[in-house]
């Protein structure tokens, strides 16, 4: 159905109380500009707060780019020898029966844990032997061993010959003195142990964040922790082990850890070889065969679960890494130059940077059409992109943009100005629909409601075919002199809300009144086709004939003044707009139609008829209706003469209410 737009006369008050609003700092628009300004601001001022909820969801949505993005694969230089749960029972296992291939397992591996230091030893000379570039203990050896002064020489002397490949752990320890201040406290391998040549490296880690993870590389515990406070510092284990391997690296851009795995695929990603196939015989030889630790850098450290000798460190891709892994995944990143880095390390600059961004996405919202939808699925796409703009950074460029912050922010931008305008929206439809009910019939309230958007259009201006009917009461000045305003006013929207309710009912829309005056149009806002529309306005005249003829039997018998009233028809074109003044608008039609179904309805008094309808009205309907044969009338403002035909009624019904109607109305002119 082709929607033909149109608007009461109510719309000079919507539109009055429109300009109203928007004069006030409470119109809708305004509101939701300083909701979006106030949420832009919080961005600001969060970031630069950098409070723990913050850094919290910031560290949330790395994670979740870390599994976005993927395993990622790591350096094959890195193997790991697993102090694992097989190493520390593999002597149990292997001593009943015998197995000579096993016999070093079950004679170094003796539990308890910590093992002999001959097992070290052993290890040493046999990846040295294999073609290893380097070995890193990621083990304490602070005290003497517990199995003897010859247990530590053993040790010692495998130290002393490739002290220049190998690493060893130290570690500051935590603690607070008898005065309550908080101690750092070195430890370092015995001196029992360490060959004066030995390089040492710092297994620290900065402590965890407010998620309880870590993310730095340890190089920052030296720079944040040591540094300040004066302590002897000591390199990082990843840059101690590249220094004893050899292997040059580009400076670290960042501070953070380029983690290989995500949260759901963490496990082997470095290659893991249980300490013990280094001292069982059979297993050694397949490891010889498959040169598995040529020119590798051998990372030797605990993995297994027993309490005593557990080292794990919370990351973001495992709640539970072991240490030596952390330590595997630092030194990978050195190597490949992956560290993570922040991309606006400053404060401020940052804080300036988040403001910017929502501000810029603000704007973009407030600029675009006022269609509540579209504003909250721009909103919510401009955060998405915002998150893909900083997932592209993190994945490919290894930095670190404000995400959370600036995409939340944008989302409640867009959240907040949705719902000032859904409101808006709601409130004006329910004031538009409440007024337009009271002169329009409800299937073409909601018609008009479904289409919105084309009211605009119509605002513009438009041409319309339409039927247009004008009624007025005869002899309504008289009347009015000679009655009390209460009764007058009284009866008089007895009258009127009779003939809109039958206006109404019949498809029509009421245009205005002028004083007693109606006027209603057929074919507008919403248009049925010319012959449906032109037949409405029949039924509507001759429903309103009725109505009447009703009202004035009860007026007769409540001894009240009776009512006559002329109905005038007419079909044509007309032009329908937003018509007036800055100050005071109305949506109305004009044009020759309407001029003529205003002088028609005035001829009824003339001619002594209640319904006058023109041939332009009479070629449409002519095989549906009856009527008589006025003539020809000349109309002021319109040159040639109309034709013009007294409504009897449809066609095959009675006439005899039509001549009652007539009779009456003819013996009240009389009087």
């Amino acid at each position: 159905m082709k929607l033909e737009w149109k608007r009461d006369q109510t719309q000079k008050i919507v539109s009055r109380q429109k300009n109203k609003r928007s004069k006030s700092f409470l119109r809708p628009e305004f509101v939701g500009l300083m909701l979006m300004g106030f949420w832009t601001l919080c961005g600001a001022i969060a970031t630069l707060w950098n409070g723990s909820q913050v850094q919290l969801i910031e560290r949330q949505t790395q994670r979740f780019f870390i599994e976005l993005r993927g395993q990622v694969p790591p350096p094959n230089d890195i193997v790991i020898l697993a102090i694992d749960d097989e190493s520390l029972t593999a002597s149990e296992r292997y001593r009943n029966p015998p197995d000579p291939k096993k016999q070093a397992v079950v004679e170094l591996l003796e539990p308890p844990f910590p093992w002999k230091r001959s097992a070290y030893a052993e290890v040493i000379e046999r990846l040295m032997s294999a073609g290893a570039k380097s070995v890193s203990f990621d083990l304490l050896f602070d005290l003497p061993s517990g199995y003897g002064t010859e247990d530590d020489q053993r040790f010692k002397k495998a130290l002393s010959n490739y002290s220049d490949r190998i690493l060893l752990a130290a570690s500051y320890y935590d603690g607070i003195d008898p005065q309550g201040i908080i101690t750092h406290e070195l430890y370092k391998p015995h001196q029992d142990v360490t060959p004066t040549s030995i390089s040492l490296g710092l297994v620290n880690f900065l402590p965890p964040e407010v998620d309880g993870r870590v993310y730095s590389l340890g190089s920052e515990y030296i720079e944040q922790v040591l540094g300040p406070l004066g302590l002897e510092e000591i390199p990082s284990f990843a840059q101690a082990t590249l220094q004893v391997a050899q292997v040059n690296h580009p400076p670290p851009k960042g501070s953070g850890i380029f983690f290989y795995g995500t949260p759901n695929h963490h496990q082997n990603i470095f290659k893991k070889i249980p300490f013990w196939q280094v001292l069982a015989s059979d297993w050694w030889d397949v490891h010889l065969r498959e040169r598995t630790f040529k020119d590798k850098i051998v990372l030797i450290g605990a993995t297994a679960n027993q309490q005593e000798i557990g080292d794990f460190v919370a990351t973001p891709i495992d709640l539970q890494m072991a240490g030596v892994e952390l330590h595997a995944h630092a030194i990978a990143t050195l190597m490949e130059g992956r560290s993570i880095r922040e991309a606006i390390p400053n404060i401020y600059l940052r804080s300036l940077f988040v403001f910017v961004i929502i501000g810029s996405a603000a704007a973009c919202l407030y600029k675009l059409p006022k269609i509540t939808v579209a504003i909250l699925f721009w909103g919510l796409g401009m955060a998405v992109v915002w998150i893909g703009i900083s997932f592209l950074g993190f994945s490919s460029g290894r930095f670190i943009l404000p995400v959370a912050v600036p995409a939340i922010a944008i989302t409640l931008n867009s959240l907040s100005y949705f719902t000032t305008l859904f409101i808006s929206d709601q409130i004006e439809k329910q004031r538009f629909r409440s007024t337009l009910e009271r002169y329009v019939a409800a299937p073409v309230v909601q018609e008009i409601l479904k289409q919105p958007d084309d009211y605009q259009e119509l605002l513009k201006g438009r041409k319309l075919k339409a039927a247009i009917l004008f009624s007025d009461i005869r002899g309504f000045t008289t009347l009015s002199s000679q009655l009390e305003p209460e009764p007058l006013v009284e009866q008089l929207n007895i009258y009127l809300n009779a003939m809109v309710e039958v206006i109404l009912d019949a498809g029509g829309t009421v245009d205005k009144f002028i004083g007693d005056a109606v006027m209603a149009e057929f074919g507008s806002p919403v248009s049925e086709g010319e012959k449906t529309d032109a037949m409405n306005s029949i039924r509507a005249a001759l429903e309103m004939r009725k109505a009447l003829h009703k009202l004035r039997e009860q007026w007769y018998q409540e001894g009240r003044v009776p009512l006559f009233n002329g109905i005038g028809i007419n079909y044509g074109e007309l032009i329908a707009g937003d018509i007036g003044s800055l100050r005071r608008r109305e949506y109305a039609v004009i044009g020759d139609a309407v001029n003529v179904a205003s002088r028609v309805e005035g001829l009824t008094k003339t001619f002594g008829i209640d319904i006058l309808i023109t041939d332009s009205l009479y070629e449409i309907v002519k095989e549906e209706v009856e009527v008589i044969y006025v003539g020809e009338q000349e109309v002021r403002g319109r040159s040639g003469a109309v034709r013009l035909y007294s409504l009897i009624g449809l066609k095959g019904e009675s006439q005899d209410f039509y001549q009652q109607v007539q009779d009456d109305l003819q013996r009240y002119l009389n009087k």
